[in-house]
């Protein structure tokens, strides 16, 4: 069995991780889980309010498959946690690491994307000084897995969602038909 975690801080965008997190546990049978720092409830920018199960200061990179870091408003301020020796040490051994919108930003301070092909919420949305990795950057409209890495803008949560469960190595028909249901929606849009 996978086990994946998410880390979520106050202020996390509830849309960008939950269809993830729904389709590894309900359909694929990932164990799932949540952390946060001190293990403390925390709000989403949408008002929900969630209990992880994981205090985010104790977490071990091998006890987990996947470490997902879900954006949020604290990506961007001194009270950010510093999730470079966990990300650093979950990379080393192999695990995937992700992130979505300004949960990217972690990754980028950790120095997981000064060599590696990443993408993000536009170009500059992560500030060169943070990185090395600028040249790096890709802009696009889907999520981006280089190796064991996965990155997304806050506007890909299905694309980050496809790219995290085929790097996990779940990924079968199923997952592809229900990408193209998604996409169809986008084509429509297009359309009109």
């Amino acid at each position: 069995m996978q086990h994946l975690v998410t880390i979520l801080t106050d202020g996390y965008a509830d849309w960008e991780t939950a269809l993830l997190n729904a389709v590894a546990r309900g359909y694929y049978g990932v164990d799932t889980h949540y952390a946060s720092p001190g293990g403390r409830p925390v709000t989403s920018s949408g008002g929900l309010r969630v209990l992880p199960d994981l205090v985010l200061e104790a977490l071990d990179p091998d006890a987990f498959d996947a470490i997902i870091v879900c954006g949020g408003t604290i990506w961007r301020t001194p009270e950010a946690p510093d999730l470079a020796p966990l990300l650093q040490g979950a990379a080393a051994r192999g695990r995937l690491v992700a992130g979505i919108c300004d949960g990217v930003l972690p990754l980028a301070r950790a120095g997981l994307l000064d060599a590696t092909a990443h993408t993000g919420n536009g170009p500059g949305s992560i500030e060169p000084a943070l990185y090395g990795g600028a040249g790096f950057y890709r802009d696009g409209t889907s999520a981006l897995r280089a190796g064991k890495v996965v990155t997304a803008g806050a506007t890909m949560p299905v694309s980050f969602m496809g790219a995290v469960l085929e790097a996990l190595g779940v990924a079968d028909d199923d997952l592809r038909v229900y990408m193209r249901m998604h996409a169809a929606e986008h084509e429509a849009a297009k359309a009109a």
